[in-house]
């Protein structure tokens, strides 16, 4: 099997998927897999997401208290269009926020926030 230079278990879902060695069920639960744990990277990573400047949540190296805690993620936004405009362009639904319009001002391409919602979903 042939690596790139992705790492991590994203890179690894990747690779295993490519290699067509998996049933469809597998490849499913393989991409689902490599979704979330590219969303974490996305969220951790300072030049894109950023997250963690706002939030405190799982597996963060910094406790902040600008935004909520991120817990019961999947609880409190049972839609996920929902979830999706709030990091698309929390400032349209509300001005007031300091949430950056990540979607809007094109820091985040519409894929990159559907990981990090999958991530979020995990929290």
């Amino acid at each position: 099997m042939m690596m790139t230079k992705r790492t991590g278990l994203a890179g690894m879902a990747l690779a295993v998927t490519v290699a067509g060695g998996l049933t469809g069920h597998d490849r499913a639960l393989a991409s689902e897999t490599g979704s979330i744990a590219a969303g974490q990277e996305i969220a951790f990573d300072r030049t894109k997401g950023n997250c963690l400047a706002c939030h405190t949540m799982k597996g963060g190296d910094v406790p902040s208290n600008v935004g909520p805690e991120l817990v019961n993620v999947k609880d409190r936004y049972p839609d996920r269009s929902q979830l999706y405009a709030i990091l698309s362009d929390q400032e349209s639904r509300n001005p007031q926020t300091v949430m950056p319009p990540f979607g809007r001002n094109l820091i985040l391409s519409p894929g990159e926030i559907n990981a990090i919602i999958d991530f979020l979903y995990t929290l």
